[in-house]
């Protein structure tokens, strides 16, 4: 059993736990990423990137968005509660070394995997810009700790009711313009895909994760089938981490507009069922 020792809320339906899970926080990696089942051993298993360890005190952070009926169930829950089954360090660490200059570029949720990827960049020796973005003030998470790392830390959003009205894709351009040895870049697929767009006109190299279409976490399921320089790879097993140059962006976001429909239906049905008020999880 795994106790949840901190909860916060960063917006009504994006969460954090700070999780008791000793063996997992000595041995995790930036980039890596465990598997949550609350409920017993027949549940959902839920991959989740670690956004941060404290293998001191022996802690794992989880940052997850309340999506689905299991990701509800989770954010109902409280501190000294436990989950029963955590499972991890799973998925292959990010490549770290001295690179020069790195640019670390985080969308909505994307910015809690990116900070323990920004940090690790930086304690290897580069000089580390970060870039923040969001479709409002509401849903920007994390800037305390990304500020930590980059003082100078760039804020956007697409309304322009926080930081500078922009897409993260505008002062990426600017800084790859100026000369940088590395991106990384986490968020929405098509955030992403702009980001490997602009980064192509200076050849600058970037990685980019995609976590967030990974379902069970061992390849077996084929959820996470993506296409990686003409060859298919397994994000949870090959990944979650790849050239951003050699993902085919097109046929993967047109894999995940699939079960759109059925997705924002199965969405209500949760706040239905669950009684959570809308606006909420």
């Amino acid at each position: 059993m795994y106790r949840i020792l901190k909860k916060e809320q960063f917006s009504p339906e994006v969460f954090s736990f700070v999780i008791d899970a000793p063996l997992i926080a000595r041995e995790r990696k930036a980039g890596q990423f465990v598997i949550i089942q609350k409920g017993g051993e027949y549940n959902e298993r839920i991959p989740l990137t670690i956004a941060d360890a404290d293998p001191a005190n022996g802690t794992i952070t989880i940052v997850f968005q309340a999506v689905g009926e299991s990701t509800h169930i989770l954010a109902a829950m409280e501190e000294g509660e436990e989950i029963e089954n955590v499972l991890g360090p799973l998925g292959s660490p990010t490549h770290i070394e001295k690179f020069g200059k790195v640019v670390c570029v985080g969308g909505g949720i994307g910015v809690a995997p990116l900070y323990p990827i920004a940090k690790a960049m930086k304690e290897a020796g580069n000089s580390v810009r970060c870039i923040i973005g969001a479709r409002n003030k509401s849903l920007i998470i994390e800037e305390d700790k990304m500020r930590k790392i980059d003082p100078d830390l760039i804020v956007v959003t697409d309304d322009g009711s926080y930081g500078k009205k922009a897409l993260v894709t505008e002062p990426l351009a600017e800084l790859c313009n100026a000369g940088v040895d590395q991106v990384v870049a986490i968020g929405p697929a098509p955030m992403m895909k702009f980001c490997v767009k602009t980064c192509e006109t200076t050849k600058t190299p970037v990685i980019v994760s995609l976590n967030t279409i990974m379902i069970d976490g061992t390849g077996m399921c084929g959820g996470c089938r993506v296409s990686v320089g003409g060859e298919t790879k397994f994000v949870c097993v090959d990944g979650p981490e790849f050239d951003g140059y050699l993902v085919d962006w097109d046929n993967m976001m047109e894999r995940q507009r699939t079960f759109k429909k059925e997705e924002v239906e199965a969405h209500h049905k949760c706040h239905v069922e669950l009684q959570i008020e809308e606006g909420k999880a």
